[in-house]
Protein backbone atom coordinates (compact mmCIF):
# COMPACT_ATOMS: atom_id res chain seq x y z
CA UNK A 1 0.00 0.00 0.00
CA UNK A 2 1.09 3.40 -0.79
CA UNK A 3 2.10 5.35 1.76
CA UNK A 4 2.75 9.22 1.99
CA UNK A 5 6.32 10.66 2.63
CA UNK A 6 6.78 13.74 4.27
CA UNK A 7 9.19 17.13 3.23
CA UNK A 8 7.51 17.19 -0.79
CA UNK A 9 10.02 18.78 -2.89
CA UNK A 10 9.20 22.41 -2.96
CA UNK A 11 7.66 23.59 -6.62
CA UNK A 12 9.78 24.73 -9.41
CA UNK A 13 10.09 28.51 -9.47
CA UNK A 14 8.16 29.51 -13.19
CA UNK A 15 10.38 32.02 -15.13
CA UNK A 16 9.82 33.00 -18.60
CA UNK A 17 12.24 33.21 -21.57
CA UNK A 18 11.74 36.82 -23.17
CA UNK A 19 12.59 35.00 -26.81
CA UNK A 20 9.07 32.95 -25.86
CA UNK A 21 7.30 36.13 -27.42
CA UNK A 22 8.67 36.38 -30.57
CA UNK A 23 12.46 38.22 -31.61
CA UNK A 24 10.34 41.06 -33.61
CA UNK A 25 7.99 41.79 -31.20
CA UNK A 26 10.21 41.70 -28.08
CA UNK A 27 12.67 44.19 -29.97
CA UNK A 28 9.95 46.41 -30.61
CA UNK A 29 8.50 46.76 -27.37
CA UNK A 30 11.95 45.89 -25.22
CA UNK A 31 12.84 43.28 -22.72
CA UNK A 32 11.39 45.64 -20.06
CA UNK A 33 8.04 45.81 -21.35
CA UNK A 34 7.79 42.06 -21.34
CA UNK A 35 9.41 41.55 -18.03
CA UNK A 36 6.53 43.70 -16.58
CA UNK A 37 3.94 41.60 -18.46
CA UNK A 38 5.37 38.17 -17.14
CA UNK A 39 5.48 39.82 -13.35
CA UNK A 40 1.56 40.85 -14.14
CA UNK A 41 0.93 37.35 -15.59
CA UNK A 42 2.51 35.58 -12.39
CA UNK A 43 6.06 34.59 -13.82
CA UNK A 44 8.75 34.13 -10.65
CA UNK A 45 11.45 35.34 -12.81
CA UNK A 46 12.41 36.36 -16.65
CA UNK A 47 15.38 34.86 -18.84
CA UNK A 48 17.03 38.73 -20.39
CA UNK A 49 18.51 37.08 -24.07
CA UNK A 50 21.93 38.68 -25.08
CA UNK A 51 20.43 38.54 -28.98
CA UNK A 52 17.40 40.14 -28.44
CA UNK A 53 18.65 43.50 -27.11
CA UNK A 54 18.90 46.70 -29.35
CA UNK A 55 21.06 48.72 -26.92
CA UNK A 56 22.53 47.07 -24.31
CA UNK A 57 23.67 50.13 -22.73
CA UNK A 58 20.32 51.70 -22.05
CA UNK A 59 18.06 48.46 -21.66
CA UNK A 60 20.21 46.18 -19.33
CA UNK A 61 19.93 49.42 -16.59
CA UNK A 62 16.09 49.71 -17.29
CA UNK A 63 15.89 45.80 -17.18
CA UNK A 64 17.34 45.48 -14.03
CA UNK A 65 15.41 48.57 -12.42
CA UNK A 66 12.73 46.76 -13.51
CA UNK A 67 13.78 43.04 -11.56
CA UNK A 68 14.42 44.75 -8.64
CA UNK A 69 11.00 46.79 -8.50
CA UNK A 70 9.11 43.82 -8.75
CA UNK A 71 11.21 40.95 -6.85
CA UNK A 72 11.79 38.72 -10.21
CA UNK A 73 14.55 36.75 -10.34
CA UNK A 74 16.66 36.74 -13.53
CA UNK A 75 18.75 34.98 -15.76
CA UNK A 76 21.28 36.32 -18.35
CA UNK A 77 21.50 34.16 -21.53
CA UNK A 78 24.50 35.37 -24.16
CA UNK A 79 24.23 33.70 -27.36
CA UNK A 80 28.23 33.64 -27.69
CA UNK A 81 29.82 30.48 -27.10
CA UNK A 82 32.07 29.83 -24.75
CA UNK A 83 34.60 28.54 -27.05
CA UNK A 84 35.53 29.21 -30.62
CA UNK A 85 35.95 26.69 -33.31
CA UNK A 86 39.58 26.19 -32.01
CA UNK A 87 38.84 25.38 -28.95
CA UNK A 88 40.33 28.51 -27.33
CA UNK A 89 38.34 30.24 -24.53
CA UNK A 90 36.72 33.21 -25.47
CA UNK A 91 37.66 35.35 -23.12
CA UNK A 92 36.03 38.07 -24.22
CA UNK A 93 32.69 37.29 -25.12
CA UNK A 94 33.27 35.62 -21.35
CA UNK A 95 33.59 38.74 -20.03
CA UNK A 96 31.21 40.49 -21.68
CA UNK A 97 28.32 37.91 -20.56
CA UNK A 98 29.65 38.73 -17.19
CA UNK A 99 29.70 42.56 -17.19
CA UNK A 100 26.01 42.33 -18.45
CA UNK A 101 25.00 39.87 -16.04
CA UNK A 102 26.14 42.48 -13.12
CA UNK A 103 24.48 45.22 -14.60
CA UNK A 104 20.87 43.54 -15.01
CA UNK A 105 21.82 41.70 -11.43
CA UNK A 106 21.68 38.33 -12.49
CA UNK A 107 23.05 35.57 -10.48
CA UNK A 108 23.24 33.00 -13.15
CA UNK A 109 24.44 33.23 -16.44
CA UNK A 110 23.29 30.79 -19.60
CA UNK A 111 25.83 29.83 -21.82
CA UNK A 112 26.78 26.77 -24.64
CA UNK A 113 29.78 25.27 -24.50
CA UNK A 114 31.20 25.84 -28.44
CA UNK A 115 33.75 24.74 -29.98
CA UNK A 116 35.35 22.89 -26.57
CA UNK A 117 37.63 19.80 -26.89
CA UNK A 118 40.70 18.33 -26.15
CA UNK A 119 42.69 21.34 -26.25
CA UNK A 120 40.59 23.35 -23.96
CA UNK A 121 40.82 21.37 -21.12
CA UNK A 122 43.75 23.56 -19.70
CA UNK A 123 41.43 26.72 -20.23
CA UNK A 124 38.98 25.57 -17.83
CA UNK A 125 40.90 27.24 -14.84
CA UNK A 126 40.81 30.00 -16.35
CA UNK A 127 36.88 30.37 -16.59
CA UNK A 128 36.68 29.16 -13.23
CA UNK A 129 38.95 31.76 -12.22
CA UNK A 130 36.75 34.33 -13.94
CA UNK A 131 33.41 32.82 -12.34
CA UNK A 132 34.82 33.17 -8.88
CA UNK A 133 36.12 36.40 -9.13
CA UNK A 134 32.41 37.43 -10.84
CA UNK A 135 30.45 35.58 -8.32
CA UNK A 136 28.15 34.43 -11.02
CA UNK A 137 27.04 31.16 -11.47
CA UNK A 138 27.67 29.67 -14.79
CA UNK A 139 24.91 27.40 -16.67
CA UNK A 140 25.79 25.11 -19.35
CA UNK A 141 23.23 24.66 -22.30
CA UNK A 142 22.88 22.02 -24.50
CA UNK A 143 21.90 23.74 -27.93
CA UNK A 144 20.81 22.51 -31.55
CA UNK A 145 24.12 22.26 -32.78
CA UNK A 146 26.40 18.28 -33.07
CA UNK A 147 29.38 20.72 -31.00
CA UNK A 148 27.15 21.74 -28.22
CA UNK A 149 24.50 19.98 -28.09
CA UNK A 150 25.28 16.04 -28.17
CA UNK A 151 25.07 13.90 -25.46
CA UNK A 152 28.76 12.45 -25.73
CA UNK A 153 29.97 16.63 -26.06
CA UNK A 154 28.21 17.02 -22.93
CA UNK A 155 29.17 14.61 -21.10
CA UNK A 156 32.73 14.96 -22.03
CA UNK A 157 32.59 18.87 -20.58
CA UNK A 158 31.08 18.17 -17.45
CA UNK A 159 33.63 14.81 -17.33
CA UNK A 160 36.41 17.24 -17.98
CA UNK A 161 35.03 20.05 -15.21
CA UNK A 162 34.12 17.52 -12.33
CA UNK A 163 37.73 15.76 -12.85
CA UNK A 164 39.30 18.87 -12.19
CA UNK A 165 36.93 19.72 -9.40
CA UNK A 166 35.18 22.20 -11.29
CA UNK A 167 31.37 21.97 -10.90
CA UNK A 168 29.11 23.46 -13.50
CA UNK A 169 25.53 23.41 -13.66
CA UNK A 170 23.46 22.83 -16.59
CA UNK A 171 20.42 24.28 -18.07
CA UNK A 172 17.96 21.34 -19.83
CA UNK A 173 16.53 22.20 -22.58
CA UNK A 174 14.17 19.25 -23.22
CA UNK A 175 13.18 20.22 -26.62
CA UNK A 176 16.95 20.99 -28.32
CA UNK A 177 18.07 17.52 -27.93
CA UNK A 178 15.44 17.20 -31.49
CA UNK A 179 17.25 18.94 -32.76
CA UNK A 180 20.21 17.61 -32.50
CA UNK A 181 19.20 13.89 -33.07
CA UNK A 182 18.97 12.97 -30.13
CA UNK A 183 17.03 11.14 -26.93
CA UNK A 184 15.55 13.70 -24.45
CA UNK A 185 15.00 10.86 -21.86
CA UNK A 186 18.49 9.42 -22.42
CA UNK A 187 20.04 12.90 -22.05
CA UNK A 188 18.17 13.39 -19.05
CA UNK A 189 19.03 9.87 -17.13
CA UNK A 190 22.59 10.65 -18.14
CA UNK A 191 22.89 14.81 -16.93
CA UNK A 192 19.92 15.14 -14.42
CA UNK A 193 23.23 15.43 -11.24
CA UNK A 194 24.56 18.51 -13.37
CA UNK A 195 21.06 19.90 -13.88
CA UNK A 196 20.23 23.33 -12.27
CA UNK A 197 17.90 24.89 -14.65
CA UNK A 198 15.29 23.04 -17.28
CA UNK A 199 14.02 25.10 -20.37
CA UNK A 200 10.73 23.55 -21.05
CA UNK A 201 10.03 23.38 -24.41
CA UNK A 202 7.93 21.09 -26.47
CA UNK A 203 8.45 19.71 -30.20
CA UNK A 204 6.51 19.19 -33.10
CA UNK A 205 7.73 17.35 -35.99
CA UNK A 206 6.97 19.19 -39.75
CA UNK A 207 7.79 18.11 -43.01
CA UNK A 208 11.59 20.07 -43.00
CA UNK A 209 12.00 20.84 -39.40
CA UNK A 210 11.24 20.51 -36.07
CA UNK A 211 9.01 23.53 -34.29
CA UNK A 212 8.72 24.40 -30.78
CA UNK A 213 5.67 24.06 -29.19
CA UNK A 214 3.66 24.32 -25.96
CA UNK A 215 4.16 20.61 -23.51
CA UNK A 216 0.46 19.81 -24.03
CA UNK A 217 0.74 19.64 -27.57
CA UNK A 218 4.26 17.92 -27.56
CA UNK A 219 5.06 15.12 -29.39
CA UNK A 220 7.77 14.01 -27.19
CA UNK A 221 7.50 12.33 -23.71
CA UNK A 222 8.13 15.94 -21.46
CA UNK A 223 6.50 13.73 -18.67
CA UNK A 224 9.31 11.49 -18.31
CA UNK A 225 12.22 13.91 -18.90
CA UNK A 226 10.66 15.72 -15.76
CA UNK A 227 10.39 13.14 -13.59
CA UNK A 228 14.18 12.17 -14.49
CA UNK A 229 14.92 15.73 -13.88
CA UNK A 230 16.07 17.65 -10.16
CA UNK A 231 11.96 18.71 -9.15
CA UNK A 232 13.25 21.96 -7.65
CA UNK A 233 15.09 23.83 -9.90
CA UNK A 234 13.56 26.27 -11.87
CA UNK A 235 11.55 25.87 -14.84
CA UNK A 236 11.66 28.24 -18.06
CA UNK A 237 8.86 28.39 -20.89
CA UNK A 238 10.98 28.59 -23.99
CA UNK A 239 7.75 27.98 -26.38
CA UNK A 240 5.85 30.23 -27.99
CA UNK A 241 3.55 32.88 -26.19
CA UNK A 242 1.22 34.21 -28.69
CA UNK A 243 -2.64 36.03 -28.55
CA UNK A 244 -4.46 38.93 -28.69
CA UNK A 245 -4.40 38.56 -24.99
CA UNK A 246 -0.23 38.20 -24.48
CA UNK A 247 -0.83 38.39 -20.36
CA UNK A 248 -4.03 36.23 -20.21
CA UNK A 249 -1.97 33.15 -22.30
CA UNK A 250 0.84 34.15 -20.31
CA UNK A 251 -0.80 33.34 -17.51
CA UNK A 252 -2.94 30.17 -18.42
CA UNK A 253 0.61 28.98 -19.71
CA UNK A 254 2.38 29.43 -16.04
CA UNK A 255 -0.47 27.93 -14.23
CA UNK A 256 -0.25 24.99 -16.29
CA UNK A 257 3.26 24.28 -15.76
CA UNK A 258 2.44 24.94 -11.95
CA UNK A 259 -0.21 22.38 -12.20
CA UNK A 260 2.15 20.13 -13.94
CA UNK A 261 4.46 20.54 -11.28
CA UNK A 262 2.08 20.14 -8.87
CA UNK A 263 0.63 16.76 -10.05
CA UNK A 264 4.49 15.37 -10.03
CA UNK A 265 4.95 16.40 -6.79
CA UNK A 266 1.59 15.32 -5.22
CA UNK A 267 2.88 11.69 -7.09
CA UNK A 268 6.43 11.87 -5.67
CA UNK A 269 5.01 11.76 -2.34
CA UNK A 270 3.76 7.93 -2.53
CA UNK A 271 5.84 4.98 -2.35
Amino acid sequence: MPTEVSGAAAAPPILISLTAFGAAEVRRHGQRWFARLCHEAGADGVEVRSELLVDAARELPAIAETVRDTGLRVVYSSADYLWAADGALDMAALQRALNAAKILGAPRLKMAIGGFGASSHASLMALRDCLQAAKIELVIENDQTPAAGTLPALQDFFDTANDLGIFLGMTFDMGNWHWSGECPLQAAGALAPQVRYVHCKGVQRQPQRWVAVPLAESSAPWRAVLRALPADVPWAIEYPLIGDDLPAVTRREIDQLRSIAASMAGRKKLT
